[in-house]
Parts: structure tokens; C-alpha cells; sequence
């Protein structure tokens, strides 16, 4: 009688299925001061998929390790201190600092592909989750095209406002028409998209917030101590970069300061503008009324949003057309109990309904800044109340709970 063999392994179909993440934005080292939206979307869907992460590779950064139930791989492109192309600068910011960093678009486009080729081969991805159409989501299609692997492609906003030209445009149409499914962090970017591959169904949905990360509750008196802040307590978080327009928020400074002299404006964060930020500053006599604080780590921001009167994100489309494709410092500081002021530009109004959540004013308006500040210092109780309405809103919209449930019913789809 011949021998029975039992067959206990699982069938692949009643397992996880395996993701790929693309990203080139993702926390390096823990404490890092890098945008973490991707790692935070990518570590709640890990109750329902196997999640692999791969990212670009950084100086001092692991080149592979297990983190929050995350696989977590960073591939090389060039000797490390050519690894410039994210991190401390977004991929667009790095090549309009230095030209020659053109050069390494091929290296990192073909390591990219490389790796993630590998990956799906190696680990049997079932589908890729690209973030921004290039160059992870030109990586995703090239791959699709290979291999047939189903993609979903997620547009932030540089991605589509940013990259002009013709070699651009034809790269994101072949990407958005081999995807299987597109999704845009904004009404507005969806409408950009549309008008690339008309017709091609968008699906909305932003990145997520932690609601009881940032909470009211978090209200430190320790910062403003350390700040030696008196009177009105303003923020800005952000990338020092063209588009985030800061330099209006400090032309309105000395309109605000002249009715409210005790007045203080906290700015965290660094970028290309770093030095004329600092020399505008001094220009405009506003050293004792202006603290830049450079890049803080992302677990130190709740208690800033949540100690700050107002919270202020002057964006603008830049000159190469890049702007706001979203803005999740809005939503973090709506959440934290601060008054939102934000401008008519890319994504914000999907997040700030004028009067009812917060302030809107036209973008480059120095005047218009000023005048939101103001009414926002002088009606107290009007500011407290815009706050609790916008927390109560964001929350029901945008806490990461709502958001990753969606993109975990998209990813089944797919």
C-alpha cells in the first residue's frame, strides 16, 4: 500500500497577498525628520497584505530592515555621496539645486527598475503601489508591460504640476494608461490628470492623519517658554522650497507685528531657500519676532500644532507650475486645535472650507496673509470655534483609519 502524503501547505489564494510599495519618499532612520505618510499608509494595510517597501538608498540609511511588521529595501544608484535624489531634498528640489544632478535620472530610473523587477520575481508580488507617476509609477508600468503585474499608481502633486515638457508628458500618459488603477490626492490634481488622459477614471483619495497623534490635548506651555512667546503663537511647517511661499508670509509679518507687538512666528523646517528666508528676515527687522527652527523630527510636531494659535501655509503654484497637491500639515494642524489660514492653490481647498474650517486668501498676497492673521488674533472666541469644526470635520475625513480602509478596498480590486 503505497504512502499518503498530506499537502498542509496553505493555498496561495487564502494567504496575504504581497504588495510593493515604490516610494521615494520614506523615513530613513527613526526620529527622521522625512515626510512619513507613505510608511504610515503602508504599515495599516499590513493587517490585511504582505507589505514590501522599496525606496531610494541614503547615506547613513540601512539597506534593508523589518520595521512595524514593514520589509523595508533601499536600492543603490551611485557611490553614496552621489545619493542625493531624496531624503533631505525631494527629487524635484534636487535637480533644480544642482543641474548635474540630471545625470543621475538614468541611474536612479534603472536601479529603480532593477530592484523592483527583482522583487516582484523574487517575493511573487501580487501588485505594486506606486507613489507619484515618476518615477515609481513609470517603473510600475515598464514592469506591467514585462510581466503583467496589475499596478496602482497614486499622483501627489510635483509629480503631475510639476514635470512639463513633452518627455515628461508622454512618460506620465504611458504610466496612467497602464495603470489599473490611478488614484490623486485632490480634486484638483484629478482635474490636472484628466487633462492628460481624458476620460481615464481617477479615484480621490488623500494621505491620512493620525487623529489621536494630533490632539488639542498635546498643548505644551514648555514651547512657549522656550520660544519666549508672550503674545500671538504663529507656525509654519514645511519645506523651505518656491512653492510652499513663505516668503509672503514674512512680507505680512510687519503689518501683523504693527497691531500685535508681542507677536511670534515659529518656522520648522529647511530647504533650498534657507539662506534667503533668513536674509528677508533680517531685511524686514523681524529677528525678534521670527525663530527658524531648521527640520525637527516628525514625533516632536503634535505638541507644536497643538500649543500654536494659528497655523499658516502661504503655497503658491511656482514658476515651473509646482504647487500644493494636497498639504498634510493642514490637516494635522486642523486636527491639533489650531486655525488653519491657507491659500487658493493646488489641493488646500480640498481641505479648508473658507470661514467654516479655517481661512482662505489668494496666493502671493502679502496684504491678504496679514489680514487673515489678524482677524484670527482679534476674534478669539470665533478662532476656537473655527478650530473645534475643522477638528471634528478632518477627523471624519481624513483620519488615517478612513483613508487606509479605502486604499486597502482599492488595492483588493486591483
Amino acid at each position: 500500500m503505497g504512502t499518503v502524503v498530506i499537502n498542509r501547505s496553505v493555498p496561495r489564494e487564502m494567504k496575504k497577498k504581497k504588495i510593493l510599495v515604490l516610494t521615494s519618499t520614506f523615513p530613513r532612520w527613526a526620529n527622521d525628520t522625512t515626510p512619513p505618510f507613505v510608511d504610515e499608509l503602508s504599515k495599516r494595510l499590513t493587517d490585511r497584505f504582505e507589505v514590501t517597501v522599496l525606496a531610494p538608498h541614503y547615506p547613513g540609511a540601512l539597506p534593508h530592515e523589518v520595521r512595524d511588521d514593514l520589509t523595508i529595501y533601499r536600492f543603490r544608484y551611485c557611490w553614496s555621496r552621489f545619493e542625493v535624489l531624496a531624503g533631505e531634498k525631494a527629487i524635484l528640489p534636487a535637480l533644480r539645486a544642482n543641474h548635474l544632478n540630471y545625470l543621475l535620472l538614468p541611474l536612479f530610473l534603472l536601479a529603480g527598475l532593477f530592484s523592483a523587477f527583482r522583487l516582484v520575481r523574487k517575493l511573487r508580488i501580487d501588485c505594486i503601489h506606486a507613489h507619484w507617476l515618476l518615477p515609481q509609477g513609470l517603473i510600475a508600468a515598464i514592469i506591467n508591460v514585462i510581466s503583467s503585474t496589475p499596478f496602482l499608481v497614486t499622483a501627489h502633486g510635483g509629480d503631475v504640476y510639476g514635470l512639463q515638457g513633452w518627455l515628461p508628458t508622454l512618460l506620465k500618459q504611458f504610466t496612467l494608461r497602464r495603470a489599473t488603477r490611478v488614484t490623486a490626492v485632490s480634486g484638483d490634481l484629478a482635474a490636472r490628470i484628466h487633462e492628460l488622459v481624458p476620460g481615464l477614471d481617477v479615484s480621490v483619495i488623500p494621505m491620512g492623519v493620525d487623529a489621536t497623534a494630533f490632539h488639542p490635548d498635546l498643548f505644551a506651555q514648555d514651547l512657549r517658554n522656550r520660544y519666549k512667546i508672550n503674545g500671538g503663537f504663529l507656525l509654519f511647517v514645511g519645506r523651505l522650497s518656491e512653492k510652499k511661499g513663505v516668503r509672503y508670509l514674512l512680507e505680512a509679518m510687519p503689518m501683523v507685528v504693527a497691531q500685535f507687538p508681542e507677536v511670534s512666528l515659529v518656522i520648522i523646517g529647511k530647504g533650498e531657500l534657507d539662506e534667503e528666508l533668513h536674509g528677508l528676515t533680517r531685511q524686514l527687522s523681524l529677528a525678534e519676532h521670527v525663530t527658524f527652527t531648521g527640520a525637527i523630527p516628525n514625533h516632536e510636531l503634535p505638541a507644536y500644532y497643538a500649543t500654536a494659535d494659528l497655523f499658516i501655509g502661504p503655497s503658491i503654484t511656482s514658476i515651473g507650475g509646482d504647487a500644493e497637491g494636497f498639504g498634510l500639515t493642514f490637516v494635522e494642524a486642523g486636527l491639533s486645535g489650531c486655525l488653519v489660514i491657507g491659500t487658493r492653490t493646488g489641493g488646500i481647498g480640498d481641505i479648508i472650507e473658507d470661514g467654516s474650517t479655517g481661512f482662505l486668501v489668494e496666493q502671493k498676497s502679502s496684504e491678504a496673509i496679514s489680514q487673515a492673521i489678524i482677524k484670527g488674533l482679534n476674534k478669539v472666541d470665533q478662532r476656537k470655534d473655527l478650530a473645534r469644526r475643522a477638528r471634528k470635520v478632518l477627523k471624519k475625513r481624513f483620519d488615517w483609519q478612513v483613508i487606509a480602509n479605502k486604499y486597502a478596498t482599492l488595492l483588493d480590486r486591483v
